[in-house]
């Protein structure tokens, strides 16, 4: 077992986190919540998404949120985008990074995307061209990569044969995310081993839902196989629309005390982590859904 040294947390709240709920905030409180989270040490903070209102009514103000905010030169601020509408518009609005999103499971490709896997990689491909000639960087979700919320079979091999391919396009990091929530970690563990023979552990990243109270111990896993790159989101935000009675990711707070406790870097400050939390969880009407954030308030 290798340990490594230091983690990248990639912080998804104003962006994975927001985008599921129903009270709709303002730019304003968007804007001052990602200028918060730009004062905590985390290194990446994606911003917003640029999908149709249509589909997403709380990122309907993207551009404004992106051109808004104030931007650290050591923090990276990537949004989402689903095609090259979307790119175009993240350029306009002056995104320098942007993410892209595909999965194994058809089933949830077309419930999310509306269109097959593999269509949504030719859309991909298309983005990342794009991205290229603008010297933009690409980073690369799969969803859905330890089960899919409709029974339809995903398997480690696929999901690394998708990995390899977004690597071969150009995707700087490919983001391994377990959507609903369902891995364990031996899961885990025998994932990124089948998918380490596609995608060397360097450009892989995990991405997990705490729909079973498992992210924790998922993402322990993922670090003793060598894994260094962690998304989370700060109070436990966001959800999946497809997953009956799906948590949010794994709490931004609990990730940094285990890594803390652990003794691996991070740069990030658990005490402004917290204070963030609870700042965007008292706008959303509730409690954070972080334990180490309800014990420290106890």
């Amino acid at each position: 077992m290798t340990l490594p040294h230091h983690v990248k947390i990639v912080e998804v709240s104003p962006r994975d986190g927001l985008q599921n709920e129903e009270e709709i905030l303002s730019t304003a409180v968007k804007i001052d919540f990602i200028n918060q989270l730009s004062e905590t040490g985390l290194p990446v903070i994606e911003t917003t998404s640029f999908v149709s209102p249509k589909w997403i009514p709380q990122l309907a103000d993207a551009s404004k949120v992106l051109e808004g905010i104030h931007k650290k030169p050591n923090v990276i601020y990537p949004v989402l985008v689903p095609n090259l509408k979307g790119l175009e518009a993240a350029i306009e609005a002056g995104a320098t990074e942007v993410a892209v999103f595909t999965t194994p499971s058809e089933e949830f490709s077309k419930k999310n995307t509306n269109c097959t896997v593999v269509e949504s990689m030719h859309r991909i491909a298309e983005v990342v061209d794009a991205a290229k000639k603008k010297r933009i960087r690409v980073r690369a979700y799969i969803s859905c990569v330890l089960g899919s919320p409709f029974g339809d079979k995903v398997t480690p091999e696929k999901v690394g044969e998708m990995g390899e391919a977004l690597l071969r396009m150009g995707c700087y990091e490919i983001s391994l995310g377990d959507t609903i929530g369902v891995g364990t970690p031996l899961k885990v563990r025998r994932l990124l081993e089948l998918v380490c023979r596609h995608v060397p552990l360097k450009y892989l990243a995990v991405h997990f839902h705490d729909t079973y109270g498992m992210a924790l111990a998922n993402i322990y896993a993922a670090l003793e196989v060598g894994v260094s790159v962690v998304d989370s989101s700060v109070a436990g935000l966001g959800g999946c629309p497809y997953a009956k009675g799906a948590s949010g990711n794994v709490a931004t707070e609990d990730v940094v005390y285990m890594l803390d406790g652990m003794g691996i870097e991070t740069g990030v400050d658990l005490k402004k982590i917290i204070a963030v939390g609870k700042f965007i969880a008292k706008k959303l009407g509730r409690t954070p859904e972080s334990k180490v954030s309800l014990a420290l308030s106890l």
